[in-house]
């Protein structure tokens, strides 16, 4: 839960789920909701796929998924997991082996579709070949890959047809006593994703992985993902989240960090509060706002930072953030520190000077996280 005593209209009561663990990293009862984002290399090519999901891993990412079509992919993986670090699920469409050789070569988590496995036969020995190589499973439905007979009992993608669709499969792994997975009901129609994930947290207890597919370019995207991830995140409702984005995937991480942090469900980083801009602006504030998120990348500890062009709401904005400037007169501005006015600084100097103080107070909160008497 999200609890905020001072505010309580800003608390998430999260649904309560049973627990898994993909690697080391928990996904489902109280633990962090994990971000995760997908390769879009060339499976075969280590060194470019391990690039990318070490640069995934530095944005945030919690868990990186690769696809896995072939056998020279699934002899790749061995490297690629062997290597990376954070979790890599491997992305199985249709051939079974590829699972069982996936979860060989040390992936910790499998997404298939038990329906496109084959006879349950087969899906037994993926199961076996999970529970031997300690690997979870994520049943994934999609609405563009619903099964033939349930579009004939229903007439088209809805959500009664997914949420069918994926206990019908997660039963095939409850009867080989296999519960060690997560469930995805992913759509690229907003209201349909939303609507299959409401009606699947009603339906089971299992942890649910959460997705707009196909959502779209970066800005497109973004705007469909934070509307619909962002609104089941707000019921509770939610364990793992991947934003799908037509970008690069540190950019789907970079956007699934923001919508979390926006509900006050993950703190990474800096949170930048800033104005659009307008005529009363005493400095460039988009600028310097494009400056300040590229130079405070490298910072991990959780930081708000106000960035506001004038006096009218630049001062409130500041007492509710660990930093702020406010733009004022005469080529400079007021600098504020824990919701106090500290000094004035140049505009020229402003952004140099933020940095520095972002820096410093990042070090200082490290320190004190890392004392003795802060890990007992």
């Amino acid at each position: 839960m999200s609890l905020n005593p001072i505010r309580p209209w800003r608390n998430i009561e999260r649904r309560k789920s049973r627990q898994i663990m993909v690697g080391n990293v928990p996904v489902g009862g109280d633990a962090p909701i994990s971000v995760q984002t997908m390769t879009n290399t060339d499976g075969h090519d280590v060194k470019a796929t391990l690039a990318q999901v070490i640069a995934a891993a530095e944005a945030g990412a919690d868990i990186v998924r690769i696809s896995a079509p072939d056998q020279e992919t699934t002899r790749a993986l061995r490297e690629i997991c062997r290597e990376s670090p954070v979790p890599i699920v491997a992305d199985i469409h249709f051939h079974y082996k590829r699972a069982i050789e996936a979860a060989e070569a040390g992936a910790a988590c499998l997404r298939i579709n038990p329906g496109n496995i084959g006879d349950e036969s087969r899906v037994r020995e993926v199961i076996r070949a999970a529970r031997d190589h300690g690997c979870a499973i994520r049943v994934g439905v999609n609405a563009g890959s619903l099964e033939k007979h349930l579009l004939e009992k229903y007439g088209e993608p809805c959500p009664d047809a997914m949420v069918e669709s994926a206990l019908d499969h997660i039963r095939i792994l409850q009867d080989n006593d296999f519960h060690d997975f997560k469930i995805s009901v992913k759509a690229s129609d907003v209201f349909l994703s939303a609507a299959a994930y409401q009606m699947l947290a009603e339906a089971t207890d299992a942890p649910i992985h959460l997705g707009i597919t196909e959502a779209g370019g970066l800005v497109g995207g973004t705007v469909k993902s934070a509307i619909g991830l962002g609104n089941l995140l707000w019921m509770g409702i939610g364990d793992t989240i991947r934003v799908s984005l037509s970008a690069d995937p540190v950019q789907e991480v970079k956007v699934g960090f923001e919508i979390l942090k926006s509900l006050g469900l993950r703190t990474r980083g800096v949170q930048i509060i800033s104005c659009p801009s307008c005529a009363r602006q005493g400095f460039d504030v988009i600028k310097t706002v494009e400056a300040l998120e590229q130079r405070l990348e490298h910072i991990k500890t959780p930081m708000s930072l106000s960035i506001i062009g004038c006096v009218v709401n630049g001062p409130g904005e500041a007492l509710m953030t660990d930093l702020g400037f406010t733009g004022g007169g005469a080529g400079s501005g007021m600098v504020y520190v824990a919701g106090r006015q500290s000094h004035k600084m140049s505009n020229e100097q402003m952004i140099d000077h933020i940095v520095q103080l972002v820096e410093e107070r990042a070090a200082k909160l490290e320190a004190q996280a890392n004392t003795p008497a802060a890990t007992e």
